[in-house]
């Protein structure tokens, strides 16, 4: 039997994964309609009308249309010999975007052609995404092999980002961060995943709660370190496989706590801070005597993560000071402590109300009252979520968020089959995107996140956005499609 051809485009589409593509086109009409609906002002202007944000919207979906049909047509290993040029050459647009481009709203990452204005920041997900998976299929490449290998992982996902952070766009950079979860499926250790979700918890905690004291310590920095204690005993058991070394933690802890508290009653003072900071210090020698006596060099662990846990607790004041004030307002708002309902907090205070006011079955299509008087600002943009809330009610909400998971499964579901390390990886950086824009969009619409400027993928209006998501999904199907005839190159 003769083999296929190794770019034959009748090939192509019969191995094309259909069901991805269904989900696509459902997704891109249900944006379309939704943008319409969001920027509805009762002029009855038509849903295909060029004038209106759906209508521009149509026109990018049909180039995109287009853009995928290319990107099906070109031959599939193209992608992965030319993944390093592709990165460098967006790198280097990345770079010069903020000298090139015109400040908007305080960012400089927009680059007009004439009436048309693309976001490099959109394209350089395929592309670090094409670097990543490029680098894990080198020959040999093995993340946990050696140091250096995770330099260079690091490196590819880091570089946009800086850059991206150079034109004072927060949100977009963030979204790479979503690609540390393909190193963790490549090998990376659990741990860093914890290490970086308690670093969240100590940040939010340290910020939240300053207002008030225990024992004479703010209560955020006295939560974090009983975390710390905690975590010092979970991990000392782990480790050492001795329940008598986290027992003996606890009686230290506890039995220290409660000297504390009692000196605190007696209103005898003392200097409580650097106090509890020394009781962590004599836990983490006694842990090390404990590595050494029974040879458990996993116990430095323990240790090493309770010093650079007080240290990032120290540190966190700090660098909080050094965001922009909008950025702080924004963390403030979104934790709770300052309500500012009238400013940084309006748009997502509106929006609860949209959502909220569509209950079950939502008030109909065009019929919402908050999106249709613009109480909603940018609501067919990154608020587009609280325009189906509000008009298709949680029945609606739970249709695009059933799309979501069908689609991030399935890109799952693909990267598994993939007979290559290249089209594997690539597509676990693909779910990883599409899995970080939806909980951070939805998260921010409903007051979860703050408000960081992230779009809802195939529903947000924009055309660098679709096009950019478009050139990731379809990539990937044709990675897909081409897998059968790999033993064939």
């Amino acid at each position: 039997m003769p083999l296929p051809r190794r770019n034959d485009p009748a090939t192509t589409f019969r191995n094309l994964d259909w069901v991805t593509v269904t989900i696509y086109l459902i997704m891109v009409f249900a944006g379309m309609v939704s943008i319409y609906a969001a920027s509805y002002d009762f002029d009855n202007a038509s849903m295909f009308a060029v004038t209106e944000f759906s209508g521009k919207q149509l026109r990018w979906i049909g180039l995109s249309a287009m853009l995928g049909l290319v990107l099906l047509l070109i031959d599939a290993r193209m992608y992965e010999t030319y993944a390093y040029p592709i990165y460098i050459a967006v790198v280097i647009l990345l770079f010069i975007t903020p000298f090139v481009a015109h400040d908007i709203k305080g960012s400089r990452s927009w680059i007009s052609f004439g009436s048309m204005s693309l976001q490099p920041a959109e394209f350089a997900k395929f592309a670090t995404a094409l670097a990543l998976a490029k680098l894990f299929s080198s020959y040999h490449f093995v993340l946990n092999a050696k140091a250096m290998n995770y330099v260079k992982a690091i490196a590819i996902i880091v570089v946009p980002i800086v850059l991206i952070l150079l034109q004072n766009e927060t949100g977009s950079a963030l979204t790479f961060m979503a690609l540390f979860f393909v190193l963790y499926r490549e090998g990376m250790s659990g741990l860093v995943l914890f290490a970086a979700f308690f670093a969240v918890v100590i940040f939010v905690v340290a910020i939240k709660y300053t207002e008030t004291a225990v024992i004479g310590i703010p209560t955020g920095e006295f939560a974090v370190m009983v975390m710390i204690m905690i975590v010092m005993v979970a991990m000392g058991v782990i480790y050492s496989r001795r329940l008598e070394l986290g027992r003996n933690l606890i009686f230290w802890f506890a039995g220290t706590g409660l000297v504390e508290y009692g000196l605190t009653l007696a209103g005898i003072g003392f200097p409580a801070l650097p106090v509890t900071l020394a009781v962590i210090g004599v836990a983490c020698i006694y842990v090390i005597v404990e590595a050494i006596k029974y040879h458990k060099p996993g116990l430095y662990l323990t240790v090493t993560t309770a010093v650079l846990a007080v240290v990032f607790l120290f540190s966190v004041n700090m660098a909080f000071d050094k965001l922009q004030p909008h950025q702080k307002l924004r963390i403030q708002v979104a934790l709770g402590i300052v309500e500012d309902l009238r400013n940084a907090g309006y748009n997502v205070n509106q929006s609860k109300i949209a959502i909220g006011s569509g209950g079950f079955f939502g008030k109909g299509f065009l019929n919402g009252t908050q999106t249709k008087l613009k109480y909603v600002p940018e609501q067919h943009t990154d608020f587009i979520f609280c325009t189906i809330g509000e008009e298709e009610g949680f029945v609606g909400a739970m249709i695009v968020t059933l799309l979501f998971l069908g689609l991030i499964l399935r890109v799952l579901s693909i990267g598994e089959r993939q007979p290559t390390t290249f089209g594997r990886v690539y597509a676990y950086c693909v779910a990883s995107y599409f899995m970080f824009h939806f909980c951070i969009n939805i998260g921010m619409v409903i007051g979860l996140c703050p408000v960081i400027g992230i779009p809802l993928p195939f529903f947000s209006y924009g055309g660098s956005s679709l096009w950019g998501f478009t050139i990731l999904l379809f990539i990937l199907l044709k990675i897909d499609a081409a897998r059968k005839n790999v033993l064939s190159y």
